[in-house]
């Protein structure tokens, strides 16, 4: 009996060989189609640091709250408590706020080790590390100037703070630096998604400012940063708009003629703010003293102007709604709109920590709405709500100081929703941004890598630029490798359970010796006995392409395009031949097109 049941079993056996062989192809077409890419690996890490940027966007709001209750005693934009301080209060406030900043910013950097903290910096010349601790310490100094009326924006700090964060998950995993530089990309986009409820500006001003590359590989985790950051940050503080104007519609072509000469406005406006701001930046810096003391003189001179226009405490957000919603003489528009540049020069040049995007838009609606009381007074344009020019010029300003008219463009459409503005404001943003950059070829972001000697133009290819990077950028843990006497039909197990097509093949030290092919298998299918006497030796072929991580991706294009491979080997030297990691082919094609269409596009210019 137990004869006939071994028998029974070693022809079950044999059969489901034959079955095995059978459709042995068609198994790993379905591995090939159900495999796990690094595509969704950066998706699944995109909406991790979305909801992280999400977080960072609600801490910072309430910790701001905080430091005003504990300042000035009462809730609600500082603009409007400014309004409610005697004279002196408002002079003092923001002194003793800009010297106790100063003060966090001294202290705190001599107790952490110094390190990178410009997002810019980092993803241009530098590996996508950004330091937690200096950043933080940064990020008390801008919560303290925030809370006691700076003339500074708050979404500087929050889309850094959700950089350093994604970069430092980064770090955690010793990631490479493709990597940590998207992890930044993703943190920046979902800081600013947070902090103006704009998931498509967060994820348009990561691709295009911090990145430079819109290519899906990059733009597709953004999106999703965008979204998962925005969704957090709605759940708390709902999706109604920053800015809500009367619709105008625009229906005739003679509306867009003086739209036309506000962009060149516009345009001379914003380049001009620039060159203030690096002089104002400059002429800080001449003086003596340390950081607290700089910082104290711009809060007394915030302080000082605030005696008169208490609008200039804050980011400017209550006072670009009184803007909006109120009709202001001329006369109180040009002196606001001239009191809150000085304030913003003198909070930006001492060194404040913090963002300038929405002072910005304070000063493009003060612009926009005197031009608009300017022609009406002269009685040309009346049928123009002056609410129109000053939510155009809000866009436009910004756009002149981004060099990023599309950035300017949906960032004014969803902080709005308006749609009725969008034909002038398109108009204007690409005509103040032409006029900016003849003007001045920097942008408020690339003028401080210019100084620092390193060249990004908002139109510069940078995560995505092959020319500069090395194999070692892009480089990944190898292909798991096979020893030289592993048995065929362990290879065929592995090939089963993963989705590379090629096998490196390596030695008792590492060292790289061939690979072993998918479609090389294919003889030995039909023939199960053959299987078991097969060693890896006997079907590798010579690895006709392998990397060394100090190579140029531009020295590497010919063999990567000449390459059967998905994962393309990296050995530490071709002499040595040690197998130290891999390049991911379609991602280093990607980059090399992207940059070239990049090149081609900027040249072209």
């Amino acid at each position: 009996m137990s004869k006939r049941i071994l028998a029974l079993l070693e022809r079950a056996l044999a059969v489901a060989r034959q079955l095995g062989a059978r459709h042995w192809r068609k198994v790993l077409n379905v591995r090939l189609r159900l495999r796990w890419n690094e595509e969704i690996f950066h998706l699944l890490l995109a909406g991790s640091v979305g909801i992280l940027g999400g977080l960072v966007n609600l801490i910072f709001y309430h910790a701001i709250e905080g430091v005003k209750h504990f300042a000035l005693h009462r809730p609600g934009d500082v603009m409007e408590v400014a309004e409610l301080l005697d004279w002196w209060q408002r002079l003092l406030i923001p002194a003793l706020g800009g010297l106790a900043a100063g003060l966090v910013l001294h202290w705190g950097l001599q107790l952490v080790k110094p390190g990178a903290t410009n997002m810019l910096e980092v993803v241009v010349a530098g590996d996508g590390r950004l330091k937690f601790r200096p950043g933080l310490v940064r990020t008390l100094s801008s919560l303290v100037s925030i809370g006691t009326g700076a003339s500074i924006g708050r979404e500087g700090s929050i889309v850094h703070m959700a950089a350093t964060l994604a970069s430092k998950l980064g770090q955690w995993f010793n990631w490479h630096p493709y990597r940590l530089r998207l992890l930044v990309g993703c943190g920046a986009a979902a800081g600013l998604s947070a902090a103006y409820n704009a998931p498509i500006a967060g994820a348009v001003f990561a691709a295009q400012i911090v990145l430079g590359n819109f290519s899906m590989t990059c733009f597709a985790p953004l999106i999703v940063a965008s979204v998962m950051a925005t969704l957090v940050s709605r759940s708390f503080f709902g999706i109604a708009p920053w800015y809500e104007v009367p619709a105008h519609e625009f229906t005739s072509l003679d509306q867009l003629g003086w739209f036309m000469l506000f962009g060149v406005l516009c345009g001379v406006f914003g380049a001009g703010f620039l060159r203030l701001l690096t002089a104002s930046e400059g002429l800080f810096a001449r003086l003596r003293g340390p950081v607290y003391l700089r910082l104290a003189l711009g809060g007394v001179i915030v302080g000082a102007i605030a005696i008169g226009f208490p609008d200039v405490w804050g980011n400017g957000y209550g006072a670009t709604n009184k803007i909006l919603h109120h009709s202001l003489g001329w006369e109180f528009l040009a002196g606001l709109l001239l009191a809150k540049l000085v304030a913003t020069l003198a909070a930006v040049g001492a060194g404040t920590i913090g963002g300038v995007l929405t002072p910005t838009l304070f000063l493009g609606a003060g612009l926009g709405s005197l031009l608009a009381s300017g022609l009406h007074s002269a009685g040309i344009a009346t049928t123009l709500p002056t609410h129109t020019f000053a939510l155009v010029g809000m866009g436009s300003v910004l756009a002149a100081t981004t060099h990023s008219p599309l950035l300017a463009m949906i960032m004014m459409f969803e902080i709005s929703l308006n749609y009725s503005m969008m034909p002038p404001l398109m108009l204007t943003c690409a005509v103040a941004t032409l006029v900016a950059r003849q003007l001045h070829p920097d942008s408020v972001y690339t003028a401080t890598l210019k100084a620092r000697g390193l060249e990004a133009g908002a139109d510069s290819p940078r995560l995505g630029a092959a020319h500069q990077q090395k194999v070692g950028d892009l480089m990944r843990a190898p292909v798991s490798p096979m020893r030289e006497n592993t048995p065929l039909p362990e290879i065929s197990a592995f090939f089963l359970q993963h989705t590379f097509n090629f096998l490196p093949v390596v030695d008792a030290e590492q060292r790289l010796l061939g690979l072993v092919a998918l479609q090389d298998l294919k003889a030995y299918l039909n023939d199960v006995d053959l299987l078991s006497s097969v060693i890896a030796s006997d079907v590798m072929r010579p690895a006709p392409v392998v990397l060394t991580p100090d190579q140029l991706l531009t020295d590497a294009l010919p063999m990567l395009l000449a390459s059967e491979q998905r994962n393309v080997p990296v050995v530490n030297s071709l002499s040595e031949r040690r197998l130290v990691g891999s390049v991911l082919r379609t991602e280093a094609l990607g980059l090399m097109a992207e940059a070239i269409a990049a090149r081609s596009t900027w040249a072209s210019h």
